[in-house]
């Protein structure tokens, strides 16, 4: 039996209980972890996880939601709007048209701009010195450039990044006003969606932007769901790499020195980031008939939760997985999840932690952390709420 409970937001607060998920993988790689909602078998092996990833027919993603905790209807009908909660064929569907928009090459083009941002940023953190790294810096970025990307109003990015926290961030009690508050950001989220969808749509002329790619196909009512997905998704998860990415270069010195003498290392060292530091502990799925996964019978209805932290760190695949290495190759993490639910903003994500870290290593050659790190209190979300630093520039 784990020494902890998987589902218990509390469990994850000192960090990843990676102690107790290398047991697991162990002893009882598909775990049934009992709650008082009635429990769920916790997939902890790189290959399980694959498996079920890979058979969306046995495994949904609609029929109860991708998040442990039971939906009311009306949120969970909201999250079926979404592209991470959507199965075949409809996921497809809806899917082709925003990959086809976030090509390796066609998130090229934003470079340039995504190093302008960051230099932006980067200005400002210099000369305030002592800054709050998630909040002030990593968070940013993100939240700027998902604005770009969708045509919003600038005047509504940080309106949008404070909905999108909330959000994410509803089990955490410096976040959530109350139990309901994520529920409220979200619904508060896809009424601006629907409102300014329903502007676009009235317009003569439409921007080349990613909001005219949905409305091609969408109502401005299931742009609003698919709007909640993109714009959260694409702030806090990428804010998540930027800021535990460096925390865990912070943590391994000798691994950052290896960085600042060969910047081109940096592309591998996103990777190990996104192996070391996963920004999503789980996602879910249901199972829609009676199966069998690695020798144990699951049935119809039970809820399925692949954790990513786990196989992340699978010794079956991993060299060495405990240990943090900027040049680790072949690194072949699920962060990004696999098959039909890849992230479908994978592509950029990876360019703007590229163009962040490189100029971020370039412009302070002294960075330390200036007091403990808080993480956030979730059983979802591997993220940090408060990183503590102090940014020397060059010059400084």
């Amino acid at each position: 039996m784990p020494a902890v409970d998987l589902a218990d937001p509390d469990a994850y607060v000192s960090g990843p209980p990676h102690e107790v998920f290398t047991e697991l993988r162990r002893s009882s790689p598909v775990h049934r972890q009992e709650t008082p909602a009635g429990g769920f078998w916790a997939v902890l092996k790189h290959a399980d996880v694959e498996h079920v990833s890979r058979h969306p027919d046995v495994f949904s993603s609609a029929l109860g939601g991708v998040v442990l905790e039971d939906l009311d209807p009306p949120r969970l009908e909201q999250m079926r709007g979404m592209l991470l909660a959507m199965d075949p064929p409809r996921h497809r569907e809806v899917r082709q048209p925003l990959v086809a928009r976030l090509t390796p090459r066609a998130v090229t083009r934003l470079e340039d701009d995504i190093r302008r941002i960051c230099r932006e940023i980067f200005d400002t953190a210099a000369a305030a010195g002592h800054v709050d790294f998630v909040s002030d810096v990593a968070a940013s970025l993100p939240t700027r450039v998902i604005g770009q990307v969708m045509g919003l109003p600038s005047a509504d990015w940080d309106r949008m990044h404070t909905l999108a926290e909330r959000i994410t961030r509803g089990q955490d009690p410096a976040y959530a006003a109350d139990v309901e508050s994520a529920g409220q950001a979200s619904q508060e989220m896809g009424l601006y969606a629907y409102e300014f969808a329903s502007a676009r749509a009235a317009a003569q002329t439409q921007p080349d932007d990613l909001t005219a790619v949905l409305l091609s196909a969408h109502t401005p009512v299931e742009f609003a769901s698919l709007f909640v997905q993109l714009v959260t998704a694409g702030q806090d998860t990428t804010a998540t790499l930027l800021s535990s990415g460096l925390l865990a270069l912070l943590q391994h010195q000798a691994q950052l020195e290896l960085l600042r003498d060969d910047p081109s290392l940096v592309p591998v060292a996103i990777e190990e980031m996104l192996r070391w530091v996963n920004p999503l502990h789980y996602f879910r799925r249901t199972a829609t008939a009676d199966t069998r996964l690695r020798g144990v019978d699951i049935s119809a209805g039970d809820k399925v939760v692949l954790f990513y932290t786990s196989a992340n760190r699978d010794e079956d695949v991993f060299f060495e997985p405990q240990r943090f290495d900027v040049r680790r190759t072949p690194n072949r993490h699920l962060s990004f999840g696999v098959a039909e639910h890849f992230c479908v903003g994978a592509h950029l994500a990876r360019l703007e932690a590229r163009v962040f870290f490189t100029e971020l290593l370039a412009t302070f050659p002294t960075i330390e952390l200036t007091g403990a790190p808080v993480r956030l209190r979730s059983n979802l979300n591997n993220a940090l709420r408060s990183l503590p630093v102090r940014l020397v520039p060059a010059h400084g």
